[in-house]
């Protein structure tokens, strides 16, 4: 335990185990997307937290699914008339570089300060695909980050949110005035995150969460209204897809958890359950007031 805990310092730490999955996909002939600046910021120490967390190794499906599933969904939204997208907690993200996009397209990028300057060292020379902006700016900050959805909404036709991999970390207080703070935006008509059930949260927290919960990283939210938690927050579910569905569907998923299958239809629950969810606007609740 003692070990694992030294590894992962903080949650920015997280971002260079999730480059890692994506490097180890991009090497496959058979890959769903290929990452040519993963492996280079995953390092070595990305590579190294992967091999001593606990099941840190273990379940590569589930990582390639949700980035197969954000591409897929982001790419809906571009196709549809998106020309701003907002990635809250963007980590190492590279789709401004690896994705094919409209050069006229705005892309903004939030993280922490030293997450930015580390992507951006790593990347210096390479060019994105589209207009790249990327802010310093820890989200906890809420005046800071009110003011920073303002700004974007008078600079976007329609914008998309996507917030991929951050959600978990947070308390359903904090998420809950996340949700009302984008849905107060003006134009951001999508936001796609990840979800966790409560049953596959704790499988989490019993394993990997211990290590993270160690670093200061604990896993936190996974509601049991699933997608729908957010309806009250000014954004319905659009797209739902679970990461063991679209595996088994792109032959990724191991052959020992397709007796999970199909998966129950509405609220997970219990049921070990993770997915990508596209959330769209609820028209009915624009005039949501923040608390």
């Amino acid at each position: 335990m003692n070990k694992s805990t030294a590894v992962v310092r903080n949650i920015s730490d997280t971002a260079l185990w999730v480059a890692y999955f994506r490097a180890r996909e991009t090497h496959r002939a058979d890959a769903l997307f290929r990452d040519p600046y993963a492996e280079r910021l995953a390092g070595e120490r990305g590579f190294h937290i992967a091999q001593t967390l606990p099941a840190g190794n273990k379940h590569e499906w589930a990582w390639v699914a949700r980035t197969y599933l954000f591409d897929k969904f982001l790419l809906r939204e571009i196709q549809t008339g998106a020309n701003l997208v907002v990635n809250l907690a963007a980590g190492l993200d590279t789709r401004p570089y690896r994705m094919d996009l409209p050069s006229t397209l705005e892309w903004v990028e939030v993280d922490l300060p030293d997450t930015v300057s580390y992507k951006k060292e790593v990347l210096a020379g390479e060019n994105p695909r589209c207009k790249l902006e990327q802010i310093a700016l820890d989200l906890s900050d809420v005046e800071a980050r009110r003011s920073l959805f303002a700004d974007l909404a008078c600079r976007a036709k329609k914008a998309v949110v996507m917030s991929e991999g951050f959600l978990i970390y947070l308390t359903e207080e904090e998420v809950s005035l996340l949700a009302d703070d984008l849905a107060a935006a003006t134009r951001f008509e999508s936001w796609i995150i990840d979800l966790a059930s409560p049953g596959q949260l704790k499988l989490m927290m019993a394993t990997t969460g211990k290590v993270l919960d160690a670093a200061g990283a604990p896993f936190k939210f996974g509601p049991r209204e699933g997608a729908s938690f957010f309806a009250t927050h000014g954004w319905v579910p659009g797209d739902v897809q679970g990461f063991l569905k679209t595996a088994a569907e792109l032959h990724r998923a191991p052959q020992e958890l397709l007796s999970l299958l199909p998966e129950p239809k509405g609220v997970p629950g219990n049921y070990p359950w993770t997915g990508a969810c596209l959330l769209q606007r609820a028209r009915s609740l624009e005039g949501i007031k923040r608390q």
